[in-house]
C-alpha cells in the first residue's frame, strides 16, 4: 500500500508586478504592468488592479493600455526577479529537500518526510506564508494535496494570499464544479470541442460515457477522466534541468540594416551568456530566432566546438547565422530576436590540445558580471552593443 503523500504547491502572486510594488511605494494599489517597453512589447506580468481591467500576462502592450489607459508600465528587472526567488526557495528548504521548480514564483514542495519535525502539512503551509510575508513583504497562495494535480488546481482557487487543503474526502465536492479548463492539458480548442458535447464541468468530464472522451481525447481518455477525479501518480522531482537558456525581444521599430542587427543581437548574446555563466554551465549549441515583419518565424541553429557560454563566442557563432539569414533574405526588416544556447552541461574536455572552456566565463566576461551584479545590468556594456549616437 503506498504511504499517503503530502504535497503543497507554492506560487507567488503577481511575481514580478508585486516586487515592483514592494519596491515602489509609489505603485503600489495602483494597475502595473511588468513588460516591454514599446506597444509591440508583451506583458510579461501584471498586478491585480491591472487584472480588474483584463489585463494579463502575454497579452499585447497595446491592448492592455487600451483596457487600461492609467497602466503603468515598468521595464523588467530578471536579475532581481531571481535574486528574490533564491530567496523564497531558501524558505522553502528550511522545510524540505523535494523541491520542484517550475519557475522563478512556483514550485512543488514533497513535505510527506516533514511532518514529524514541523507537525501538519497545514501547519507548514501556514509557516511558509508567513515567512514569506514577513521576511520578503510578498504574498503566495499555497494548495495542500495528496498530489500535484490537485494541490496545483487548489492554489488557484484562493488568490491572492489563499491558502486551500483538499484532502482525499474532498477531491469530489471541490474539484466537480469547477470548470473543466482548469485541468491542465485543456486548451482552446479541446475546450471548445468538450463544451459542444455539453461537458462544461470537472463533474460531467468525470461521469461522461467513453465514447464521448475517446473521441476527443483518443487514447488519453481514462487518463484524462483519472484526472478529472483527482487522480495523479507523479512524483516531486528534486532537481529540474534547464533545457535551454535564451534572451529575446520584440523591437519598437523593424531592424532594417546589418549593423543595428548585429548590435542587438550582441546585447541578446550579452543577456543569454551571463545566465548561463550564472548557472555555470555552457551551451553545445546556439539557437537564433528571428521573426519579421509579416510575424513569419525562422530559427536557424549551429553546434558549438567546443561548448561555450563565452559572450565573444557565441556572439560570433550568432553572428554566423545571421548573417547566413540576411543573405537568404535580403532586405527582410526584422520585428524580433532571439539567442538562445542548448545543449546545456558543464564543461566536457575531452580534447588536451583543445582551447580551454570555462563555466565561468573568459576574465573579461567574469569582471563585468561582477560589476553587473553589483551595480546593475545597466551598468556595463561592449562599445559594439550601443547605440551610434
Amino acid at each position: 500500500m503506498t504511504a499517503q503523500r503530502s504535497i503543497l504547491h507554492v506560487d507567488m502572486d503577481a511575481y514580478y508586478a508585486s516586487i515592483e510594488q514592494r519596491d515602489n511605494p509609489e505603485l503600489r494599489n495602483k494597475p502595473v504592468a511588468v513588460g516591454g517597453g514599446s506597444n509591440r512589447g508583451v506583458v510579461a506580468a501584471a498586478s491585480y488592479e491591472a487584472r480588474e481591467f483584463g489585463v494579463r500576462s502575454a497579452l499585447p502592450m497595446r491592448d492592455a493600455l487600451r483596457r487600461c489607459p492609467d497602466l503603468i508600465r515598468v521595464a523588467p528587472r530578471m536579475a532581481h526577479y531571481k535574486a528574490v526567488s533564491e530567496q523564497v526557495f531558501d524558505i522553502f528548504r528550511d522545510f524540505t529537500p523535494t523541491i520542484e521548480g517550475l519557475s522563478l514564483d512556483e514550485a512543488f514542495l514533497d513535505v510527506s518526510g516533514s511532518l514529524a519535525l514541523f507537525g501538519t502539512d497545514i501547519a507548514i503551509a501556514t509557516e511558509i506564508k508567513r515567512r514569506i510575508r514577513d521576511e520578503l513583504n510578498l504574498t503566495a497562495s499555497v494548495g495542500v494535496a495528496q498530489n500535484k494535480l490537485v494541490a496545483k488546481i487548489a492554489s488557484d482557487l484562493d488568490k491572492p494570499d489563499g491558502l486551500v487543503v483538499i484532502t482525499e474526502s474532498t477531491v469530489a465536492q471541490t474539484l466537480d464544479p469547477l470548470p473543466v479548463r482548469v485541468l491542465p492539458g485543456i486548451g482552446k480548442e479541446t475546450l471548445k470541442r468538450l463544451h459542444a458535447v455539453g461537458i462544461h464541468s470537472i463533474s460531467e468530464l468525470r461521469c461522461a460515457p467513453n465514447r464521448k472522451l475517446e473521441a476527443i481525447f483518443g487514447r488519453f481518455a481514462q487518463r484524462t477522466r483519472d484526472r478529472a477525479s483527482g487522480i495523479d501518480d507523479r512524483t516531486v522531482a528534486r532537481s529540474s534541468v534547464d533545457k535551454s537558456i535564451s534572451a529575446e525581444e520584440t523591437f519598437s521599430d523593424d531592424l532594417v540594416n546589418a549593423n543595428d542587427m548585429h548590435r542587438e543581437l550582441l546585447r541578446l548574446t550579452e543577456r543569454t551568456s551571463r545566465r548561463l555563466r550564472a548557472k555555470q554551465i555552457t551551451a553545445g549549441t546556439i539557437q537564433l530566432k528571428i521573426r519579421v515583419a509579416d510575424f513569419t518565424t525562422y530559427t536557424r541553429q549551429r553546434p558549438m566546438h567546443p561548448p561555450s557560454n563565452s559572450t565573444d563566442a557565441l556572439y560570433e557563432a550568432g553572428k554566423e547565422l545571421l548573417n547566413r539569414w540576411m543573405t537568404e533574405h535580403p532586405g527582410t526588416r526584422i520585428r524580433l530576436l532571439g539567442v538562445g544556447g542548448c545543449d546545456l552541461g558543464q564543461t566536457d574536455q575531452a580534447d588536451l590540445f583543445a582551447a580551454q572552456t570555462s563555466v565561468e566565463g573568459s576574465p573579461l566576461d567574469q569582471m563585468a558580471d561582477q560589476i553587473r551584479d553589483r551595480f546593475g545590468d545597466s551598468s556595463m556594456a561592449r562599445a559594439r552593443s550601443l547605440n551610434s549616437d
